[in-house]
């Protein structure tokens, strides 16, 4: 196989581009390096193309060393041909390879094994020729022999039937068939294993499905209820036409003796050998399938959280909502700094409501705080009540945020957390994070294993593997595309920073520690275990604002700085003018960007780069996103009117539609058939993680507490 080739018609790429991307992977370059300064080489394929480029090449060269073993293990049986080798050779998926290697892989002892032990592997092929004029009886008393344990003529018919079954169950060209036919005509059918039992799958217990419609969120769920045992799950396939076709490609005479016997054979190999492994098969896929597009959505839902604009400049007061234990607070200046903590009351058992709200006045006034950050769990929304209440009672303004708290406590009880507050318990460190994900949701996030933030469907249930590795590629990416500030980033930051690793990462902090701020990118040479290959990939990642270089402060490269400064000077800037106010205007003063590149010795796309790091340095892309919705106030179901429009925040979204945040004491699904006029096949076509959307209500019942959104607002 043409891998660069196969690549290329995969994702719809030019060959030389593959060649490119694949040369700069084995060469040890990052992804976020290859995207952001690589545009050239690569005729500027992005991070995500770029990562499902690298997953196929895993994929494909695993496949061709596949293909390698097997070719070599069937050589040493001394049974390859060149047909064979072709095919194996030919073939595009691991399932296909397994397929073709199937009859010749060492196998446990089958009951064909044991018929051929006993010398009935002619008879067998007596049956299979179907040119015997003699019965099969007749044909089968010659291998009648009790020392071989074949002691009727019953007994050597039915070895030669096993025999038969396994050779039909061999074949890689009837399983590639009847997998497709399958697949394409049979369904997955549940029922219940107690139809009494209550549970979340009650709408599975009498489920049939066609395989080709079944959704990935209901193979998922399907899965589930199997596993916690309240469903039973089967592939009923089109048996009776697969049987019949078998039989029509393989027996010549249906009513002579052979083509009677070789009918049983052929329907036993069916039903004993081929159905149950397709059956598997097909489960494997539909679960392999459902799996990659949960985490193709987990991972767009993370990449949305992740890159939601920080508020900055605010003091905010984290609020980590519980019951019994009290609601811990914790007060954050604009630079992440923790000024206060404090454990309040309001809610059941104790509905110390009065003096929680003393308390949080007294904060607000001391330390002139404007924004609270509330996490969605336990109590948020008695919280919420309470917070709403005081807003409306004191002078200053005050408004408060919803924020998804999901592994906050998981890092509140991390060995990080401890290192970085050791004289804090469990439930101030958890406000602080709820805070600071606010203020800066990046740089608190990445604290977090990936997987614990909770932006997705089933993750529990998925490759673990592949969960956390496309889960650690999209944080690496969001990081990169932001850049970090050299003299404040965590360890946890620089760490996912292209070419740095966690000891590299510590090591950057240590050195910080030692020798106070970094003044220039140059000094990262001085970093212990930071090679030359490492500056490479981080340097443009790392930003320096108030160094001696303001290129520093930019995501130009500094292989690229001499380009840059000749630009600035082609066109009449000083370079300290870049920390003041940026190079103003300089696009527009570009006429011919392609013949300006040649002049400079660099390539269009980097110099287009460049001219955007210049206009407008230390830029953050996150600030283009939508910031969320502040409120003061909350909204009650009876507020709902039918008709109503309300903006709300979209916390999280799921295969069948999107959880919206409106105010509410609860979140509401938006359905996937209420989010667009047009067809759509996701809601991710239309919403992200962090959208601030506009719902018109549906309906409400407030005795189910029931609420229908749509976003197709009509006047």
């Amino acid at each position: 196989m043409d891998i660069i080739k196969e690549l290329a018609g995969e994702l719809q790429i030019r060959e030389e581009q593959a060649q490119a991307a694949v040369t700069l992977i084995d060469e040890g370059n990052t992804i976020p390096f290859i995207a952001r300064y690589r545009k050239e080489k690569t005729g500027a394929l992005n991070d995500e193309v770029l990562r499902n480029l690298y997953e196929r090449l895993q994929y494909l060269r695993n496949l061709e060393e596949k293909k390698t073993q097997v070719i070599h293990a069937i050589e040493e049986q001394g049974k390859l041909t060149k047909e064979l080798e072709n095919m194996i050779l030919a073939a595009t998926t691991l399932v296909a390879v397994d397929d073709l290697y199937r009859p010749y892989r060492p196998k446990k002892r089958t009951r064909a094994m044991m018929a051929k032990e006993k010398g009935l592997e002619p008879l067998a092929n007596i049956i299979l020729l179907q040119q015997t004029e003699k019965s099969v009886e007749e044909e089968a008393r010659a291998f009648v022999d009790a020392e071989k344990g074949v002691e009727t003529i019953d007994d050597a018919i039915a070895g030669a039937k096993d025999i038969i079954a396994e050779t039909v169950a061999d074949r890689s060209d009837y399983r590639k068939s009847i997998r497709e036919w399958t697949m394409r005509e049979g369904y997955l059918a549940v029922k219940a294993k107690d139809e009494k039992a209550e549970s979340v799958y009650e709408m599975y217990y009498d489920f049939r499905e066609p395989l080709s419609k079944m959704t990935g969120h209901r193979v998922l769920a399907v899965n589930r209820g199997e596993k916690e045992k309240y469903l039973t799950v089967k592939v009923d396939a089109p048996a009776p036409q697969i049987e019949h076709a078998l039989c029509k490609t393989m027996i010549q005479d249906a009513d002579s003796s052979t083509g009677r016997v070789l009918k049983e054979a052929i329907i036993d190999g069916y039903t004993r050998l081929i159905a149950p492994a397709i059956e598997r098969d097909i489960r494997n896929e539909l679960t392999e399938t459902a799996q990659s597009g949960a985490i193709t959505v987990f991972g767009k839902n993370l990449k949305q959280l992740l890159m939601q604009p920080p508020i900055k400049g605010q003091t905010v007061l984290g609020w980590d909502p519980a019951f019994r234990t009290g609601c811990k607070l914790a007060v954050v200046d604009p630079t992440g700094k923790v000024l206060d903590t404090v454990v309040v009351y309001p809610t059941a058992p104790q509905f110390k409501v009065d003096e929680a709200k003393r308390t949080v006045h007294r904060l607000i006034k001391k330390y002139h705080i404007t924004l609270i950050s509330v996490g969605n769990g336990t109590a948020s929304r008695e919280s919420e009540q309470v917070i709403t209440e005081l807003i409306k009672e004191i002078p200053e303004k005050v408004s408060y945020v919803i924020v998804n708290e999901a592994g906050a406590s998981v890092y509140s009880a991390s060995k990080l957390a401890t290192e970085e507050f050791p004289e804090f318990d469990v439930g101030q460190r958890s406000a602080t994070s709820i805070a600071r994900r606010l203020q800066d949701p990046l740089a608190e996030l990445v604290k977090i294993e990936p997987k614990a933030i909770g932006v997705g469907q089933y993750q529990h249930d998925m490759n673990q593997k592949k969960l956390e590795e496309t889960l650690h590629g999209v944080v690496e990416d969001c990081v990169n595309k932001v850049g970090v500030d050299l003299n404040t980033a965590s360890v946890s930051l620089l760490s996912y920073i292209s070419g740095v690793s966690k000891t590299v990462a510590k090591n950057i902090v240590a050195y910080r520690e030692a020798n106070g701020v970094f003044h220039s990118r140059e000094e990262l040479k001085k970093v212990s275990k930071l090679g030359p290959k490492a500056f490479l990939q981080c340097a443009g990642f790392l930003r320096i604002s108030d160094g001696v270089n303001p290129l520093d402060n930019t995501g130009v490269h500094p292989e690229s700085y001499a380009a840059a400064e000749k630009l600035l000077s082609r066109m009449g800037y000083e370079k300290e003018e870049l920390a003041a106010k940026g190079a103003v205007h300089l696009k527009k003063r570009i006429l011919d960007v392609n013949g300006l590149a040649e002049e400079l010795e660099i390539g269009a796309l980097t110099l287009q780069d460049i001219i955007d790091e210049l206009e407008k340095p230390g830029r953050d892309p996150r600030n283009d996103m939508p910031k969320p919705v502040l409120r003061t106030d909350v909204l009650e179901m009876k507020d709902l009117k039918e008709g109503m429009v309300i903006k709300g925040n979209v916390l999280n979204v799921i295969d069948f539609g999107a959880f919206v945040e409106i105010g509410l004491h609860q979140y509401v699904l938006v359905h996937i058939s209420q989010m667009s006029d047009r067809y759509i096949k996701h809601p991710l076509e239309v919403v992200s993680v962090g959208d601030v959307v506009d719902v018109q209500v549906l309906s409400v019942d407030l005795k189910k507490k029931r609420i229908q959104l749509s976003m197709k607002i009509r006047k």
